[in-house]
């Protein structure tokens, strides 16, 4: 719990498949979206006997001890502002997140690799201005080629995104399960119906 929330946060998978708490910051929202911020169970009640966190919605389910009986937490809340990055870090992830697991030639889910949009044998570099998402189709079928040359083109042009445009991008990738309590902290800026 002392090092940075932003990794604290990975998990283990087989620990969450029980009663997972939401994280939320101190502004009420989600550390991330996607992967959506989660803590275990253990790790939720211990950081709220450490007073680094405020349970604001629990389980029905109780944890016991010797002396002790407590609500499970559902979602927890960060008594300390974590500033979110601002730099977005260039991954195969975040590649993927930001052309939304789409191929950017023939919009395609699943089977994604990435591709350089001018091929590293003219010079290309490997960076978000010249990088996509592609199937494995596409990427064999452009090759070392120009998209003029292979007859393609782009969905949308490659470009660095912004850390606020990734956290948006990932709320539309809800994860398979979300318990009822944390609707209201998840899409909270969400606009209402009238």
């Amino acid at each position: 719990m002392d090092g940075d929330f932003r990794t604290e946060f990975v998990r283990e998978p087989g620990a969450l498949k029980q009663h997972p708490a939401l994280v939320l910051n101190a502004d009420y929202r989600p550390l991330s979206y996607y992967p959506l911020s989660l803590w275990s169970w253990q790790e939720a009640i211990k950081a709220a006997f450490l007073d680094r966190v405020d349970i604001v919605a629990e389980y029905d389910e109780y944890v016991r001890s010797p002396t002790t009986r407590i609500k499970m937490p559902s979602v927890v809340v960060l008594k300390d502002y974590v500033k979110p990055q601002k730099r977005v870090a260039f991954t195969r992830f975040n590649l993927f997140l930001r052309d939304e697991f789409h191929c950017q030639y023939c919009g395609a889910k699943g089977d994604l690799t990435f591709d350089h949009v001018v091929p590293r044998a003219s010079g290309g570099v490997t960076s978000w201005e010249n990088v996509v998402a592609a199937c494995s189709p596409c990427n064999l079928r452009k090759g070392s080629k120009s998209l003029r040359q292979a007859g393609m083109s782009l969905f949308r042009p490659p470009r660095r995104p912004s850390a606020e445009e990734l956290r948006n991008t990932g709320r539309k990738f809800p994860p398979n399960h979300l318990h009822a309590s944390w609707m209201d902290f998840l899409y909270w800026d969400a606009e209402l119906e009238e």
